[in-house]
């Protein structure tokens, strides 16, 4: 089969699985364990309630917040909207999602469009942690509360600027990545890694990943890193690039299921399912799934249900004039085989 017409027959897939979470923090290298409870760090003093409100939503709203994320084709980030929906109209608040399609300068545009309309409050998950920037500058310039959700801005004066972020522990994450490679691979052999250098959570990932092999003296060596965009397409792309340049890779660590899930489409072309261990991140649906049928080794899990809720509460007591913490991580959790065969909502976050 021509390698065009194989990576045409992975565009259908693509459209259920983008670019997944990310999330980052300076502090969270001291960060383990693998619970579900989140762990905070700082604390934010909450606005004034004499602020002036933002435009209201209409008879019986509060007023509106507005979300803007990198992908809502995906189904991480659907989900988080649909969460940040419920929990916000049951507050009496309406949100408006928007989708940022992956580009930096169309959320710039969305934030003054929130801007414009005197939005309450913006919840943004960042499609390019540098480029948005200006951006959250113009929100606060405006008085505008800014949360961010997932992905942590990446310069520590713009950070300053944002009320609230919440995030999964990705370091600790990545480091329960380069756990599941030792063990899986006997820690012997080459391996290369599928990045997302745009994206400060991926970026930590990898970063938790690489420290957990050093600080364990590893004998796997890393000999090859590529981009594959968060994406399923690119990540087969990548994967067969890793591949010809160096066929005797025993593993591939991809930044999020999407990349992973390509990566083994890669691997079973080249005929070495048998030799490669393919280890994800994020727990989707898919990436559970592609567990349960062996394709991959483990996706560290992400609790996008968790982020979605936190905001909200954050926001709430922002718009209530009380204290909350500043930025929380939540730990990832190994997802193994054995996970799979026991979970009956393998295909549901």
């Amino acid at each position: 089969m021509k390698r065009t017409t194989f990576f045409f027959s992975l565009l259908l897939p693509v459209l259920f699985l983008g670019l997944v979470s990310c999330g980052d923090s300076n502090d969270s290298h001291d960060k383990a364990g693998g619970g579900s409870k989140s762990e905070s760090s700082g604390s934010a003093k909450a606005h004034s309630p004499d602020q002036p409100p933002g435009d209201k939503a209409g008879e019986g709203s509060k007023g509106t917040i507005g979300m803007t994320c990198m992908n809502l084709n995906n189904p991480f980030f659907q989900l988080i909207a649909q969460e940040m929906e419920k929990a916000a109209g049951a507050a009496g608040y309406t949100l408006k999602a928007m989708d940022g399609k992956g580009d930096a300068a169309l959320q710039n545009t969305q934030i003054d469009e929130f801007i414009t309309q005197k939005c309450d409050a913006i919840f943004l998950n960042p499609a390019d942690s540098k480029a948005t920037g200006s951006g959250v500058r113009a929100a606060h310039a405006a008085g505008i509360p800014v949360f961010t959700f997932d992905i942590e801005m990446e310069d520590p004066e713009v950070q300053k600027l944002v009320t609230y972020h919440v995030g999964s522990d990705n370091y600790q994450g990545g480091k329960l990545a380069g756990e599941s490679m030792m063990k899986a691979t006997g820690d012997s052999g080459k391996v290369g890694i599928i990045n997302l250098p745009e994206a400060n959570s991926c970026k930590k990932r990898v970063e938790g990943f690489k420290d957990y092999l050093k600080e364990n003296e590893s004998k796997l060596e890393i000999v090859i890193e590529l981009n594959g965009k968060g994406d399923r397409v690119k990540g087969a792309e990548v994967a067969a690039d890793m591949l010809t340049a160096h066929d005797d890779l025993v593993g591939i660590f991809g930044i999020n299921d999407p990349c992973a899930l390509g990566a083994w489409a890669s691997v079973k072309e080249a005929g070495k399912l048998e030799q490669i261990t393919i280890v994800g991140f994020d727990g989707s649906p898919d990436g559970k799934i592609g567990v349960f049928e062996k394709k991959l080794y483990d996706t560290p899990m992400q609790f996008p249900g968790q982020m979605a809720t936190k905001t909200v509460e954050a926001f709430l007591k922002y718009a209530a004039g009380d204290d909350f913490e500043k930025i929380e991580f939540i730990p990832c959790e190994h997802y193994f085989f054995a996970d799979a065969e026991k979970d009956p909502n393998r295909d549901k976050f």
